[in-house]
């Protein structure tokens, strides 16, 4: 009796596997917490504003390169920046468009096609380094597509294959500051 009610509080207490975990192990992966911190970064570009419509030649149906960044409100003792953007309305989950960190403390910009100077760069949902533009289903309504910049008091000692995920766990308890900009496309 007192093993079963041990059992079944530890199971309460989320510490064993829930239900339909294979004995494969091949159970998804909780996703990594989201890095908060209490001061903002203003993230703008001079190709949209937020939310306003992204310009065909950042996406997939023109020029596909990324669009011009600026930051300003980076805390002083930043160690260095992270850019993420993703497509939270992609039919199959949240898509990674780019994904760079290690970006200089003090990039107060990045011109339009312009990779971050020291950076790495990720790979993004399309199997490739780097950015790639907003290609969302023709006769979608627009997606939303969100650049979010975050100042961590750290380096990121992650691999080129590091996910998201991978990311967001490396910021947990290392976030300064963030800041976002949503821009739309449709095709």
């Amino acid at each position: 009796m007192r093993r079963s009610f041990l059992i079944a509080l530890v199971a309460a207490m989320g510490l064993l596997p829930g239900c339909g975990s294979d004995s494969g192990g091949s159970s998804a992966p909780s996703p990594a917490p989201t890095p908060t911190a209490s001061h903002r970064i203003t993230l703008t570009s001079s190709a949209f504003t937020e939310g306003g419509t992204i310009p065909r030649s950042h996406t997939c149906d023109g020029e596909d390169v990324s669009p011009p960044l600026a930051f300003s409100g980076v805390p002083a003792d930043t160690t260095g920046l992270v850019l993420m953007m993703e497509d939270p309305d992609a039919p199959h989950g949240t898509f990674t468009h780019w994904l760079a960190w290690n970006i200089g403390p003090r990039t107060t910009e990045l011109a339009a096609g312009q990779a971050p100077q020291g950076a790495t760069q990720g790979r993004n949902g399309f199997r490739k380094t780097g950015y790639g533009g907003p290609c969302p289903p023709r006769g979608d309504s627009p997606h939303h597509y969100v650049i979010t910049v975050y100042a961590a008091d750290r380096r990121l000692d992650l691999a080129p294959d590091a996910t998201p995920d991978d990311v967001r766990r490396a910021l947990t308890d290392h976030t300064l500051a963030t800041g976002t900009l949503t821009g739309r496309y449709g095709r």
